[in-house]
């Protein structure tokens, strides 16, 4: 995978991905004998970045290996979301399903692990889901609305169209996670709309 990255003054790396408007951001960490220290989000900062969302939920989940979450995302309250871990190692996936999008159906990935520190925008609009790569991960993320039980949908993980690489055949997986449906069976007005002003 081929990426672009651009520094800015405040030390944060926005590194671009093959599937516009995700990016990978690499925080500047401080390190000495005692351990690290970083800022793992300013909104001052990660404006100059180009990410305007107001997160207002945080989310913190524990995976043993081989764990896949997703592909799931939200309709009427569309969720954009900053990810990171915080112990392991993932492989994160964002997919555009956003109907009338010129990457509709295209899906990219970013390695997050706890060593580099790393994390993945993702804007709403996108499908998105990991799987743990190691004995345990402890994966973060922030989210421009609310969770919202009843407007929660999803993409089938395994779905061949989409053929995402995930390294794994046979993940742990939930019930519900697995009972999803391909892209292409899920009716446009149950999709998100892409809309030419957002940009990509």
């Amino acid at each position: 995978m081929t990426s672009k990255s651009t520094a800015i003054a405040s030390g944060l790396q926005r590194l671009e991905t093959p599937l516009p408007g995700v990016v990978e951001i690499r925080p500047k960490v401080f390190l000495d004998p005692r351990g690290f220290f970083m800022e793992t989000y300013h909104s001052q900062k990660y404006a100059e970045l180009g990410i305007y969302d107001v997160f207002v939920q945080d989310n913190h989940s524990r995976s043993v290996k081989r764990t896949l979450r997703g592909l799931h995302y939200q309709l009427r309250h569309p969720q954009a979301k900053l990810c990171r871990v915080v112990e392991g190692e993932v492989l994160d996936v964002a997919v555009d399903i956003r109907v009338g999008s010129p990457s509709f159906g295209k899906w990219t990935s970013v390695t997050l692990s706890a060593v580099e520190q790393n994390q993945v925008y993702i804007p709403a609009g996108f499908a998105h889901g990991f799987i743990a790569l190691t004995e345990v991960v402890q994966f973060l993320y922030k989210c421009s609305d609310y969770y919202a039980p009843d407007d929660e949908r999803g993409i089938r993980w395994n779905d061949p169209e989409l053929n995402i690489r995930w390294g794994v055949s046979t993940p742990i997986i939930s019930e519900k996670d697995a009972g999803y449906s391909k892209l292409a069976d899920v009716s446009p007005e149950c999709l998100p709309k892409y809309s030419p002003r957002e940009g990509a």
